[in-house]
């Protein structure tokens, strides 16, 4: 209050006035450390799909440009587009309206490791009846091969595909 410039009554002392020149970061750092916690918080979140137990691969990353539609069957075999459930007899339908018909739109598969390989089997079966001719499995890159470079020379630690039709 000292370099305020006003006496105790609250008129101007002469020649006291001082602008204030220190900027008070306590608001800019309250702020920060809010969108710190808020964007710690989302970001786990923003993952898309339906939560599987990938297998493990040594196949090399996927490199695609666009973000492709995946079908992902969960450990229960429940069929999902993306992360909206789907009947098995309506998959068809449901991937042509969304892919307007389009065949080579590129398509991934998801199985969870701990569901029967029939079941990811008949998936792909009715996709590829269906016309659909880029069809691949989605696994993961094993966990002890973390900061390795796999034979292909890229990092295993994104999704890999594992086989294409």
């Amino acid at each position: 209050m000292a370099a305020s410039g006003l006496s105790g009554n609250g008129h101007r002392l002469p020649g006291r006035y001082r602008p204030m020149s220190e900027i008070n970061v306590t608001p800019l750092v309250d702020v920060m450390l809010v969108l710190l916690v808020v964007f710690m918080v989302a970001a786990p979140l923003l993952t898309v799909g339906v939560p599987v137990d990938l297998p493990q691969t040594q196949a090399p990353p996927i490199t695609e440009p666009k973000e492709p539609l995946v079908i992902t069957i969960n450990g229960e075999g429940r069929i999902f587009i993306q992360e909206t459930e789907v009947p098995t007899d309506s998959l068809i339908p449901r991937l042509q309206a969304i892919t307007a018909s389009n065949s080579d739109a590129p398509l991934y598969v998801r199985g969870d490791k701990a569901i029967n390989y029939g079941r990811v089997v008949e998936v792909m079966s009715l996709v590829g009846a269906a016309g659909y001719h880029k069809v691949s499995l989605i696994a993961e890159a094993p966990k002890g091969a973390a900061g390795k470079v796999t034979p292909g020379g890229t990092p295993p630690d994104r999704p890999a595909r594992a086989a294409k039709r």
